[in-house]
């Protein structure tokens, strides 16, 4: 099912609809949520209702829920899952650490 639902995102006209959400988003998480989680998560509907998951919003986090369980178990899952993850979730940077905090300064 996993590899279904990664397999929609990559069809032309649903790569069409998730690049105008992005861009649509800007780079904003904010907007990040309001334009392209919702189409992430139709996506997501289409392929899994056929496999017994309600075709909502629920549906898909119990579907979410599912993958997690199983990303420990499976190597092939977990790596399925993260680049589930990165076709909607944009890359998280860690903050530069500042100079001077937290350690002994050396010369």
């Amino acid at each position: 099912v996993l590899a279904e639902v990664i397999k929609a995102f990559g069809a032309p006209e649903n790569a069409q609809r998730m690049e105008e959400a992005r861009d649509n988003a800007c780079n904003d998480m904010g907007k990040m949520l309001q334009f392209l989680l919702p189409v992430a998560t139709q996506i997501q509907q289409d392929v899994i209702k056929a496999y017994g998951f309600s075709n909502d919003g629920e549906g898909v986090l119990k579907f979410a829920r599912l993958i997690k369980s199983y990303e420990s178990q499976d190597p092939e899952i977990a790596s399925m899952s993260g680049k589930l993850k990165a076709m909607f979730l944009p890359p998280m940077t860690l903050p530069p650490h500042a100079a001077g905090t937290g350690g002994v300064a050396t010369s």
